[in-house]
């Protein structure tokens, strides 16, 4: 097989325009493209989404509508709807997969990650195939399920169409350059056409530009979030408590946005002035120097920094290359492969400030400096309201970050913007859960596990059913530190558990007690009672922590079935996993 040539970074062409000559020509030296003349039928190119939060499902299917529209058969389809088997029959198939907890498969994609590591080599040798793995750099294992699946679908003898795309939170440009450049090689697969048509100049629409021209009923989006009002801020835990939880109203009136319950609330903050102001004193900067925004537009350095760009945790291109500038080589040591647990202990609880400060040998021109920082992203909060319960509202609960190290005072980013620098608009926009849902019937009992902040959808899901008059029982597992301080919207909870709308309240105060209880533990006490809901038809839902709570919460929930149910482990990870197939078993973890 011929090597494809391939367009350099510095050629004249946009990222779009690349992208799109890459692909052509790779599809011209793949091989890959017939001696005969281009079939009739359409081609099938059906792209196949493993999502826990509904970013990679929503994605997909828009993927899907632009390859229709370039005049391929297509649908997007979620992992646990295709088997192995049936896979292996398909000429072409896409891959977009986001990455759960520590490195493992999203929900919907557990079953298929186990059949392709239990496949026997040559399984997939008809199929070609390209991955697109969303993540988040901020976690040690980025992407990592979505190279897995690249390796291994490669080792199954699958022929890659075109290189996996990794992409961070921002994803939107990175996913539209490699769905032009997949269609490029798709199209020039089936026209075996030396000339490209449409021109790459035609080309550069994009994954967000298509979801753009699809006809929308509302002005206000990601791209355009609404000004909001906030206009309740009270704190919901007790002066004495660890934490400091808060409740938020804010007013949607004539936004024209509306939400589901289970859906999240997208905030756009500013960073703190005073961290701020640490930083251009860090870099000797007075903050009046011009420097580009990561939109393309210029700004000074002070509104950049404010407004434009993530300026808490180090950026991995920072930190590489203040370790090749500073005469200190006791960074340099640290990046070493071999040091990877001692640069950890380094960067646990440093932020860029520090980084500058320790090593003040190392000076950056403003624009130099930007280079290596991340686009502030929104951050996203389960709603904890019903627009049925309050019209023109939407309310969040949120745990502000506060903490000290390295004798600096720490700040959560959105969660201290919402609780000491909301002074005047909040930027807003509805991010859709699809995944997370009350059953289609109103009548259907729910069970809800949410310790802590995990407690705002159900705050929602239960204003919602009141509101409406939904008969179906409800039954929420709430725990936290200490109930006289900690015992989140417990006037609320109390009415409802007195007037029979919150039929079951089992809640869990790990430090009101010499052992520690965890809402797990009250699942086990009440086993019986639980399967006996699950079988009546109850759908289960957690919202919380991911790396252990939501973790043992599963295993719990296999236990109760195992111990409650009379069945083998075996048998319930079975009856676990129709659960999930049937969305009765829905998660809002993070």
């Amino acid at each position: 097989m011929s090597i494809a040539p391939y367009i350099p970074d510095t050629a004249p062409f946009t990222p779009a325009q690349r992208a799109w000559l890459n692909g052509f020509l790779a599809g011209l030296y793949s091989g890959g493209a017939p001696a005969a003349e281009p079939v009739a039928a359409k081609k099938v190119v059906n792209i196949y989404f493993g999502s826990e939060s509904g970013n990679c499902e929503a994605l997909s299917k828009l993927i899907a509508k632009a390859a229709v529209k370039r005049g391929f058969e297509s649908k997007a389809i979620g992992l646990d709807k295709i088997k192995l088997a049936d896979l292996a029959k398909e000429q072409f198939a896409l891959i977009v997969t986001s990455t759960f907890g520590d490195g493992e498969p999203p929900s919907n994609a557990v079953d298929f990650h186990e059949a392709i590591l239990a496949a026997g080599d040559g399984a997939l040798a008809n199929l070609q195939y390209s991955v697109l793995a969303l993540g988040d750099t901020n976690y040690e294992q980025f992407c990592k399920f979505g190279a897995e699946v690249d390796s291994r679908l490669e080792a199954l003898g699958a022929k890659r169409l075109y290189e996996r795309v990794d992409c961070d939170v921002a994803y939107e440009e990175a996913a539209a350059a490699w769905q032009e450049g997949v269609f490029a090689v798709l199209e020039a697969i089936e026209t075996s056409s030396t000339t490209p048509s449409p021109a790459p100049d035609k080309m550069a629409t994009g994954v967000a530009e298509k979801a753009e021209a699809a006809p929308v009923e509302i002005a206000y989006s990601k791209k355009n979030p609404f000004p909001a009002t906030l206009v309740t801020n009270r704190k919901l835990t007790a002066d004495e408590s660890a934490k400091e939880t808060r409740h938020y109203e804010i007013s949607l009136a004539g936004s024209g946005l509306v939400y589901t319950p289970g859906d999240a609330l997208g905030v756009v903050p500013t960073n703190c002035p005073a961290l701020v102001d640490d930083l251009l004193h860090a870099l000797n900067r007075d903050g009046e120097e011009a420097v580009p925004t990561p939109d393309g537009a210029e700004a000074s350095l002070r509104t950049a920094l404010l407004r434009h760009y993530e300026i808490t945790k180090i950026p991995a291109s920072l930190l590489k290359v203040v370790a090749e500038r500073s005469a200190d080589k006791t960074l340099a040591d640290l990046m070493a492969p071999e040091a990877k647990e001692a640069l950890s202990k380094y960067l646990w609880g440093r932020e860029i400030v520090d980084l500058l400060t320790d090593f003040p040998s190392v000076t950056f021109e403003p624009r130099d400096f930007v280079s290596h920082l991340k686009k502030l992203q929104p951050r996203l909060y389960s709603i904890s309201s019903s627009l049925d319960a309050f019209p023109d509202q939407v309310h969040l609960t949120v745990a502000a970050v506060r903490y000290d190290s390295f004798g600096r005072k720490r700040k959560g980013v959105c969660s201290t913007f919402l609780a000491d620098r909301a002074n005047g608009p909040v930027p807003v926009f509805v991010h859709v859960s699809k995944g997370f849902r009350l059953p289609a019937s109103g009548d259907t009992p729910i069970i809800m596990v949410g310790p802590g902040t995990g407690i705002a959808p159900f705050r929602g899901f239960l204003h919602h059913r009141q509101a409406v008059g939904t008969k179906g029982r409800n039954w929420l597992f709430f725990g936290d530190q200490k109930a006289s301080t900690d015992f989140l919207y417990k006037d609320e909870m109390d009415a409802m558990l007195a007037s029979g709308h919150l039929t079951k309240l089992s809640t869990a105060f790990s430090r009101d007690q010499a052992e520690k209880i965890y809402v797990q533990q009250r699942m086990a006490e009440n086993a019986a009672e639980l399967y006996a809901w699950l079988e009546e038809g109850a759908h289960f839902y957690v919202c919380g922590d991911a790396s252990r709570m939501a973790k043992d919460v599963d295993i719990a929930l296999h236990k109760v079935i195992e111990t409650a149910g009379g069945k083998s482990p075996e048998e319930a990870a079975a009856y676990v996993a129709k659960l999930k197939t049937d969305k009765r078993y829905q998660r809002d973890v993070y």
